[in-house]
């Protein structure tokens, strides 16, 4: 059973946009001495993601809190090329449901949604009609998604028609290749250009991290998107073979701190690609709250980019409840 404050944190604080509840990044001048003067001691770094799994273990009650703060924060996400309305309207019936109504009442919860539903630009009409009325934004993926090799008018013509299609949230992918040739001024303009055309829907900013050479260039990265306004910074497309690690995830969140500390805005995080287990999402939420503070720990500030992860989360709540795992067909997402 969860405490009425647990219950009240969770519910409390789903779907909400950045720009909702916190006045939103706008940016600042390109600031080369700090960008060049970012480095990671990897060795270091590796050591600290190493530790934590090991460190941060939470049973029984709190266990079921954590990982119902997880289902809030999560991107239920539909990212295929046989992607139809039906599928998107049954991926969106899931995430205004996240959690079979028995455990939720078995856990004294109420009503809990995910934090979005992300889909390509087509999918958009879709699930804007599939969750009508629930208050969870639609999040369209951008730019050429997932290489961003498109022409660069396309790139800001795509952004543009999914806000005007009704995308509240825009997740676009940077190019790889200012990054790689140490452009940053490239990079910086690009960005402020994707973020103008985002308008008001607010944009994630996609690094591709597995395809960025280094843990420097992550932290350069994270940084520059962040001075050009990005709302979010997201590790990866999920198409990569690489995608969301701990050491990743340490070295962007640390640059999110150390802006905020500069600037007095708060910039989100969101972790995609390769994160399916339960026990995975409470690892990267005690990360968070180690690093950031229990303030980046609700859903305008921190989403997970998943499809699978709502699967094994409940199936956990339900041993919680029961104490009997159940197959994970009983658990679709879509």
């Amino acid at each position: 059973m969860l405490s009425q404050t647990e219950t009240q944190q969770v519910d409390g604080t789903r779907h909400q946009l950045p720009q909702v509840t916190e006045p939103r990044n706008p940016g600042m001048a390109l600031d080369m001495d700090w960008v060049r003067g970012l480095q990671a001691n990897t060795s270091a770094i590796e050591r600290r993601a190493t530790s934590l799994p090991a460190r941060r273990s939470v049973k029984k009650q709190h266990q079921a809190a954590w990982l119902l703060r997880a289902v809030s924060c999560i991107d239920l996400t539909t990212l295929s090329g046989d992607d139809t309305d039906d599928r998107v309207a049954r991926l969106c019936a899931k995430a205004r449901q996240p959690v079979a109504q028995p455990l939720l009442d078995a856990l004294g919860m109420g009503p809990i949604t995910t934090g979005a539903v992300c889909v390509y630009h087509d999918m958009i009409p879709a699930a804007l009609r599939a969750l009508e009325g629930s208050g969870i934004p639609v999040a369209a993926v951008s730019t050429g998604f997932p290489a961003g090799l498109s022409p660069f008018h396309l790139r800001l013509a795509e952004i543009e028609e999914s806000v005007k299609a009704g995308a509240g949230e825009i997740d676009i992918v940077i190019s790889r290749r200012h990054v790689l040739s140490g452009h940053w001024q490239a990079l910086y303009d690009e960005m402020c250009a994707f973020r103008r055309a985002c308008g008001e829907a607010h944009v994630k900013a996609i690094l591709a991290t597995g395809e960025l050479g280094s843990l420097r260039n992550v932290a350069r990265a994270s940084m520059i998107c962040m001075m050009a306004g990005a709302d979010f910074i997201k590790t990866s497309t999920g198409k990569e073979s690489v995608n969301a690690t701990l050491p990743v995830t340490l070295v962007m969140v640390r640059a999110i701190r150390d802006y905020h500390e500069r600037s007095g805005f708060r910039v989100g995080y969101k972790p995609a690609g390769g994160i399916s287990k339960a026990k995975d999402a409470i690892t990267y939420l005690a990360m968070m709250k180690e690093e950031l503070g229990d303030r980046w720990l609700r859903p305008d500030l921190f989403r997970f980019g998943a499809s699978s992860l709502l699967g094994d989360i409940e199936r956990q709540l339900e041993h919680h409840v029961t104490g009997n795992y159940s197959a994970s067909y009983r658990h679709p997402t879509s």
